[in-house]
């Protein structure tokens, strides 16, 4: 009953695939990927939030077609440590912190942007709006955590430019205090502000950055960012996710893939049920392509 309910609304991808690529013919596909609960299953351990073998492929053949991006609440070298596949952008920290292979084309006129070098020396280009913040994170980041450690389960993440607080693990009966000491903390700090996530609180700068504008930037900085030529699929199971699919939604620009066993409110327009069904999808996609190419050569 459940997972019907949520196809009426948001009909599975899987059985619109059709649809899409009809809808994609002469157009260039871009891949925005969340990575908890999307590429990974949600566990209670965010350290061993691993992808399978068979999705880590799933994504390394995507991004060989379609160029493609990881963006999550994650730091950056989190998720990068975690998917570790070169070919990718990403985007961590809610999107607050970007970044891509300094040969690609992007708009260099962008506050904050900055050329820089990677771990093996590649040159990279980095985009963060928030850096200014990130004392301030490290800071709040440490206070947190001492707040936090006398209650079993709980787990503060320095995320760089956001810091989280799992609650997962947590007795239901601490959740509350949980809450309250985490804005008592934040009373100070009038320039970051508070937003939920499944069993995570999450503290933020107050800056006018989310998701949704990291795919629109990131989208700008390919040269990618006229709606005819371009079909953009963002897939995610979160409520932060939800910017991105407005982003989306708006313009009719693409399509926004809710992940969900369970019917939400959402802006996405399609679903899938759980991380089998996303995987599925993305090698969907690849053997499309791979057939286009045959038909083309």
């Amino acid at each position: 009953m459940h997972s019907f309910e949520n196809e009426l609304k948001y009909p599975s991808a899987l059985k619109s695939f059709h649809h899409i690529i009809t809808r994609a013919h002469k157009k260039k596909i871009v891949i925005f990927l969340d990575y908890d609960g999307t590429l990974s299953p949600i566990v209670d351990d965010p350290e061993r939030a691993f992808m399978s073998i068979d999705m880590h492929s799933a994504v390394k053949d995507v991004a060989k077609y379609f160029p493609t991006a990881i963006i999550s609440g994650r730091s950056r070298d989190k998720v990068f440590e975690l998917v570790g596949l070169t070919e990718l952008f990403y985007a961590g920290s809610h999107g607050m912190d970007i970044i891509f292979p300094a040969k690609d084309t992007i708009s260099v006129n962008r506050l904050n942007y900055i050329r820089s070098t990677d771990k093996q020396g590649k040159e990279v280009n980095l985009f963060q709006p928030a850096r200014e913040f990130i004392p301030m994170i490290n800071e709040v980041f440490r206070t947190l955590v001492e707040v936090t450690k006398d209650i079993p389960g709980a787990f503060v993440e320095n995320h760089k430019f956001c810091t989280s607080v799992h609650y997962r693990n947590v007795d239901e009966k601490s959740w509350r205090m949980i809450a309250q000491r985490v804005h008592d903390v934040l009373k100070d700090y009038p320039r970051l502000t508070l937003t939920h996530g499944r069993k995570v609180l999450e503290v933020r700068p107050l800056i006018d950055w989310d998701k949704g504008k990291a795919v629109e930037f990131l989208l700008e900085s390919l040269g990618l960012s006229n709606a005819n030529d371009v079909l953009p699929i963002y897939i995610g199971d979160d409520r932060t996710d939800e910017d991105a699919f407005k982003v989306l939604r708006e313009g009719n620009r693409g399509y926004g893939i809710l992940v969900s066993s369970v019917p939400k409110e959402s802006k996405a327009f399609l679903s899938l049920r759980d991380t089998s069904e996303v995987k599925e999808f993305l090698k969907s996609l690849v053997r499309w392509k791979e057939q286009m190419s045959n038909v083309d050569g």
